[in-house]
């Protein structure tokens, strides 16, 4: 479906389709954060440097509590805005910001009680749950449950103009960047590109693994063909992107049929087709009117044995103050109602006891999705 404009309540349902029958998604950060440099930093640790012992369990109603994991760069600047929104609009909730190495390692931490809640994304958590990528030998003994649709993170493809590359067949033999390696933008894009029926294409590339503050001079002295390029729809996009259309010259790599069909099948991957004029990158001209997008969906998860009450609570900030949240930080989704709030939730993941509650009073809830349990 091709949106006229970024309207993000419309973006949120577009993707959220894809979300209902599946499960999956990816997202970024600089520094080891999942922001505005795209990477989930992970670096696999558990340690035991971020508990304070306090995980804002399933205490008494009058304590509520909850200790949020969340990455360096535009996620953590999310994780602030709504702090900031519960300081402000609640007189209950008690709402602390813990750093935390990307999304993976936010699962990981979340496992360990060092925290009881935490931003983290669809693709992860998959990968979590059936024992896939970073979670295959090193598996972890429970997985968040679901609460509310964060941002998105939409991801398409660019090329120098000095290439012959026009579309995504092109890429075949061609020296291309999908993000630094760990960041689960990366991640994704590979998984939808490895699969059939992209996987030929995929095969001949030859992908670069530099970091992220290489890539733009490695794109300028013609070391890097193509490149991935992201952020959140109609607010901006990461900071190594910015800078290669602010040195390079660029263009817009059409998707192939077959690329759209990976993209789209894909499961909680969802795609979007955006109209550029609406997200530029740095006032340049690309060469197209629209891009077609896969798209990591970023949520806040919550321990199993988070205390209901308050995540029922700071569900009803989000939604009730969706407004002080987005005066703090405009990445976050712009709900125009309730239902948003679900637009990234799967029937893989449970929702969180506490949120079913806010939507079932809230007229929200979808039969189709499964509530979570204790522990």
């Amino acid at each position: 479906m091709v949106d006229d404009s970024v309207n993000r309540r419309k973006f949120l349902y577009g993707t959220g389709a894809v979300g209902i029958t599946g499960l999956a998604g990816c997202s970024g950060g600089g520094d080891g954060g999942d922001g505005d440099d795209g990477g989930d930093g992970d670096d696999g640790g558990d340690g035991d440097d971020g508990s304070d012992g306090d995980d804002g369990g399933d205490g008494g109603s009058g304590d509520l509590s909850l200790r949020v994991g969340t990455s360096a760069g535009g996620t953590q600047d999310v994780g602030l805005a709504v702090e900031r929104a519960v300081s402000e609009e609640s007189d209950s909730l008690e709402y602390s910001t813990v750093e935390s190495p990307g999304f993976i390692g936010t699962i990981r931490r979340m496992a360990n009680d060092q925290f009881n809640a935490g931003i983290t994304d669809n693709n992860s958590l998959s990968k979590a749950l059936d024992e896939r990528g970073d979670f295959e030998e090193e598996p972890v003994d429970r997985i968040p449950q679901y609460g509310f649709a964060a941002f998105p993170y939409s991801i398409y493809i660019v090329a120098r103009d000095d290439t012959d590359i026009e579309t995504f067949d092109d890429l075949a033999g061609a020296n291309v960047y999908p993000a630094e390696p760990g960041y689960s933008t990366r991640a994704t894009t590979l998984d939808v590109w490895s699969q059939d029926p992209t996987a030929d294409v995929y095969e001949e590339m030859s992908i670069q693994n530099m970091g992220v503050g290489d890539a733009p001079g490695a794109m300028e002295e013609g070391n890097i063909d193509a490149s991935i390029a992201y952020g959140t729809p109609g607010e901006r996009y990461t900071g190594f992107v910015q800078e290669i259309a602010s040195r390079v010259d660029i263009h817009y790599v059409e998707p192939t049929d077959a690329l759209r069909e990976s993209a789209e099948m894909y499961a909680g991957a969802g795609s979007s087709t955006i109209a550029y004029d609406d997200w530029p990158i740095a006032d340049t001209d690309i060469g197209t009117d629209e891009v077609f997008t896969w798209d990591l969906q970023v949520n806040y998860t919550f321990n199993p044995d988070a205390n209901p009450d308050a995540v029922y609570e700071l569900c009803r900030v989000v939604d009730e103050h969706n407004d002080v949240v987005n005066e703090g930080e405009s990445q976050f989704n712009d709900y125009e109602s309730t239902e948003d709030m679900l637009a990234y939730a799967t029937e893989d993941i449970p929702v969180h006891r506490g949120a079913v509650e806010y939507y079932e009073e809230n007229d929200a809830w979808d039969d189709s999705l499964e509530e979570g349990g204790s522990e």
